[in-house]
């Protein structure tokens, strides 16, 4: 275990067996960290200027020196071997699973969940009660909104024409819902209460309210139809269904 002498973590707080905290990160009362969880990692830049300037320190100790830390709320939950980079800003409540990667400069609001597996790569924007299943890859440049719900092994990307000079941004608007394994690309909107259908590839904004499906994707329904279509399948049991 390594815990910065800059750190402040409440006395309620739970580390576990081997947690690295480094920096001026902060952890708030009654916080779970599970164990080989490191928090306050530093950016590749900082590391590279180390190697150059030659920077001979114990390993912590050098990693310490470099990073500005993270801050994690109150009630936090961050399961084993994830890794929390410098400048992350994790809400109260927040609940990670195992092996999550969150890079610099993102900011996760309150009571957001964040499944096993996902990577978000740094300078993403996630609001409040939003829910981000496994093996997700948000890359920078990506807004989501309040109540957002991402399922498994969605993509987004941030580049057109990769790899170009040029990386743009994603908005994902409150109340989205976003189907297994659907792409979304760079530069679009999907509009609040949007649905996006599994495996679907979204090429273009898609407005509010509506039900996207396909490749690439294009609407098929309101949101209002998904609801009622939801409604008569969550009342039946028949399995298998037809």
């Amino acid at each position: 275990m390594f815990i910065s002498r800059n750190a402040v973590i409440d006395k309620s707080a739970v580390l576990g067996v081997n947690t690295k905290v480094y920096g001026f990160s902060r952890i708030g009362a009654n916080s779970f960290i599970d164990d080989f969880v490191v928090i306050g990692y530093p950016t590749r830049s900082k590391l590279v200027n180390a190697t150059k300037l030659g920077m001979v320190h114990n390993f912590d100790e050098l990693i310490d020196s470099l990073s500005k830390g993270a801050v994690i709320g109150n009630n936090v939950i961050i399961r084993r071997s994830s890794v929390i980079y410098e400048d992350v800003d994790l809400g109260n409540e927040v609940v990670l699973g195992h092996n999550v990667i969150i890079r610099e400069g993102t900011v996760a609001k309150h009571r957001c969940k964040i499944g096993s597996g996902t990577i978000i790569d740094g300078h993403v924007f996630i609001d409040e009660d939003t829910v981000i299943q496994s093996y997700v890859y948000i890359p920078p440049k990506v807004k989501i909104g309040k109540k957002v719900f991402i399922a498994p092994r969605v993509v987004f990307t941030n580049d057109r024409y990769p790899p170009s000079r040029k990386l743009v941004e994603t908005v994902v608007e409150d109340e989205v819902v976003i189907g297994a394994n659907a792409v979304i690309t760079p530069g679009i909107v999907i509009g609040r209460g949007a649905v996006v259908a599994a495996g679907a590839v979204v090429t273009k904004s898609v407005e509010p309210y509506t039900v996207v499906a396909g490749v690439p994707a294009k609407p098929i329904m309101t949101r209002d139809e998904y609801e009622h279509k939801k409604k008569i399948y969550e009342e039946k049991t028949i399995f298998p269904y037809r």
